[in-house]
C-alpha cells in the first residue's frame, strides 16, 4: 500500500513545489512506484513534472467532484519515460481555483481525495501531493487522506513563525479529521552554510524537532531553480547538479524512514 505524504508549509516561496516534483523524480530514480498529485490550481507542480497543464483533458479538479477517477486523470510525461524516470502525475489546472466554492456544498469535501485514491492506493509505493500555501478545502482534502507531512523550511526567522501556525493546523486536522496524521519531517531547503542566521536556525530546529529534522540538506543551486522553465525536475534536468544529487539522497532517506515506519 502507498505511503502517502503532502508537502505542506502555510508560508509561500519555500521550495513545496520545487521539493514535491524533485524527490517524485528522485524517489522514481531509485526504483520507487509514484504518484504526484498537484493540488495548487497554479498547476506549477505539474508544469514541472513534463505535463501541459493547457492540454489536460481531466485533472484533480474532475476527480474531487467525482466526474472522474484517479485512474482516468493520471498521466504520465513523454520527457520523464524518454529520460527513465518517470512517475504519474495527476495535474492541475486553473479550473481548480472553482473547486474551493463547489466543494463548499457538498457531502464527504474533506474527504473526497481520500476516497479516490482507495482505488489506486496498491498501484503506488509513494504518494505526493503538492498542497497550496494557505488552508484551503484543497490543502484540507490532502491533510485528511495523508499519512504524513513533509514541510520543506528555508532556516530564515519568519520560517519558524510560519512552522508554528502549521503545526497548530496538523494537530487540528489530527484531532478532528485524521488520526494518521504527523510531521514525518523537517526538510532544509535553500540551504547556503556560508551565512551564519541559517547555521543558527538550522541548529535551533535540531535543537527543538530533533529526528523530525531530515539529515539531507538541499542546498542553493540556480539549476534546480532553471529545471522547471525546461518542464522538467532538477533531478532530469541536471542529474550532476549539487541539487539533484541532494534530492536522490533525499529520496534514499525517505524510503529509509519509512520502512521504519
Amino acid at each position: 500500500m502507498a505511503k502517502i505524504f503532502c508537502v505542506a508549509n502555510q508560508k509561500g516561496g519555500v521550495g513545496k513545489t520545487t521539493t514535491t516534483v524533485n524527490l517524485a523524480a528522485g524517489l522514481a530514480k531509485v526504483g520507487q512506484r509514484v504518484l504526484m498529485i498537484d493540488l495548487d490550481p497554479q498547476g506549477n507542480a505539474t508544469m514541472g513534472s513534463g505535463v501541459d497543464k493547457r492540454t489536460l483533458e481531466m485533472t484533480v479538479y474532475d476527480v474531487l467532484l467525482e466526474s472522474a477517477t484517479v485512474a482516468e486523470a493520471r498521466v504520465k510525461s513523454a520527457k520523464l519515460v524518454e529520460a527513465g524516470c518517470s512517475y504519474d502525475v495527476l495535474g492541475a489546472s486553473r479550473e481548480l481555483a472553482g473547486a474551493e466554492v463547489e466543494l463548499v456544498g457538498l457531502e464527504r469535501r474533506e474527504k473526497r481525495l481520500k476516497t479516490a485514491l482507495a482505488a489506486v492506493e496498491k498501484d503506488y509505493d509513494f504518494i505526493l501531493i503538492d498542497c497550496p500555501p494557505s488552508l484551503s478545502m484543497l490543502t484540507l482534502n490532502g491533510l485528511c487522506c495523508a499519512h504524513g507531512v513533509i514541510v520543506p523550511m528555508q532556516c530564515e526567522y519568519f520560517a519558524l513563525e510560519g512552522l508554528t501556525d502549521l503545526v497548530n493546523t496538523i494537530k487540528q486536522v489530527h484531532a478532528n479529521l485524521n488520526k494518521d496524521l504527523a510531521i514525518i519531517g523537517l526538510l532544509r531547503v535553500m540551504f547556503d552554510p556560508r551565512i551564519t542566521l541559517q547555521q543558527q536556525v538550522s541548529e535551533q530546529l535540531k535543537t527543538h524537532f530533533g529526528d523530525k529534522v531530515f539529515n539531507t540538506v538541499i542546498p542553493r543551486n540556480v539549476r534546480l531553480a532553471e529545471a522547471p522553465s525546461y518542464g522538467l525536475p532538477g533531478v532530469v534536468f541536471d542529474p550532476s547538479s549539487r541539487g539533484a544529487q541532494a534530492f536522490v539522497t533525499f529520496a534514499y532517506e525517505m524510503v529509509e524512514r519509512i520502512d521504519k515506519m
